[in-house]
């Protein structure tokens, strides 16, 4: 092991995922499902660990016997250097695995997608953003839910909230691939509404923050909502509903403002929109906690602005560009179809040298 920190790491771990095997193996848990769910995403959270531990510890054994027996067979002599490398490569992967890690990376998210400068081409473009998490979802085998969408004349999104749901309970879920997703996004292209070929430029932006497992989790008082009914409505502001079943909540002490249109009941709607505007509210409350956090996050800006820029989708020359860490391909048609893990891969390393080089 690399040390003695790591050790005890370990020994806590073993500890943990002993306790949770027995609390899942109790019926009574199964009585609240609530508890239930995070017993079981935290034991398998913890399964990563125990795989590669297990692995280590095999290896070692296996180490072990090779060198006693090297002195009578020398074909167990041959095999000591494999055996080595190969316990190095797991002790590295142990502590890896072991190392502070952000503890929202196995939650859901909510997305929020808004038309910036550009009018309707910007709208465009933000639906081909959520088209392109939408693509990239369906190969993650994630479940992707529109819980409100305003759509321009066009067909574009002047914004659009979007929940996004592993199917299961990852160590590495949704967050964990989509959290620096949040920024400006620009584009450059010849818009459908440009007449004499001229390529335009205009933006988009993303929030995204994670999704709290239940409402409960986060403390709101019913006295600091407004909540507004209306009808829901579909492209060019036609109406799809005869009844008030959409509904918008505003936070008066943030002035957040959540709506959400796509249940079929204005109960379900409003029990959705509760739960966004819980998501944002953790976010509100963990950045003025935690002046890390506050700073990790300023790359999610709140204007969309073309010079608060992220992300660069350059169609003519096929080209995007994220400039944050540098990163440049020339496959735009690829990613806009939803292969974002070599981008997503690039931003978790980089995120990963900064946080060892902080430590």
């Amino acid at each position: 092991m690399a040390d003695k920190n790591t050790a005890s790491a370990v020994d806590d771990i073993l500890a943990e995922h002993t306790s949770l095997e027995l609390q899942l193996s109790d019926p009574a848990l199964h009585n609240d499902p609530g508890a239930a769910r995070r017993v079981g995403k935290r034991f398998a959270e913890l399964a990563p660990v125990m795989a590669t531990y297990t692995k280590l510890q095999s290896a070692r054994d296996d180490l072990e016997a090779a060198k006693e027996l090297a002195a009578d067979d020398s074909s167990f002599a041959a095999e000591i250097p494999d055996l080595e490398a190969q316990v190095l490569e797991l002790d590295h992967a142990l502590t890896d695995l072991l190392a502070p890690r952000d503890p929202h990376d196995s939650d859901d998210v909510v997305l929020e997608v808004k038309s910036g400068e550009g009018g309707e081409e910007s709208a465009l473009f933000a639906a081909d953003l959520a088209r392109m998490y939408l693509r990239y979802a369906e190969r993650r085998g994630w479940r992707v839910e529109v819980l409100d969408a305003n759509i321009s004349d066009l067909g574009g999104y002047k914004d659009a909230t979007l929940s996004i749901k592993a199917k299961s309970a990852e160590r590495d879920g949704v967050w964990s691939r989509l959290k620096f997703e949040g920024g400006v996004h620009r584009v450059q292209r010849v818009p459908v509404t440009e007449s004499q070929g001229r390529v335009h430029t205009s933006a988009a932006g993303i929030l995204i923050y994670p999704e709290p497992e239940e409402v409960e989790d986060v403390q709101i008082d019913e006295t600091d909502l407004r909540i507004d009914v209306y009808r829901s409505s579909g492209k060019g502001g036609q109406g799809v509903n005869t009844t008030d079943s959409a509904v918008r909540i505003t936070h008066l002490p943030t002035g957040i403002v959540v709506t959400c249109q796509n249940e079929r009941s204005q109960l379900q709607n409003k029990a959705r929109a509760m739960q966004v505007l819980a998501a944002r509210l953790q976010v509100v409350a963990e950045e003025a906690a935690n002046a890390e956090a506050s700073a990790g996050r300023a790359s999610q800006v709140r204007t969309v602005d073309r010079s608060e820029r992220i992300r660069t989708y350059n169609f003519p020359e096929n080209r995007i560009t994220d400039h944050r860490i540098g990163f440049k391909s020339h496959n735009l048609d690829a990613v806009l179809d939803g292969e974002l893990d070599a981008l997503l891969d690039a931003l978790g390393k980089a995120d990963r040298e900064a946080r060892l080089a902080v430590e």
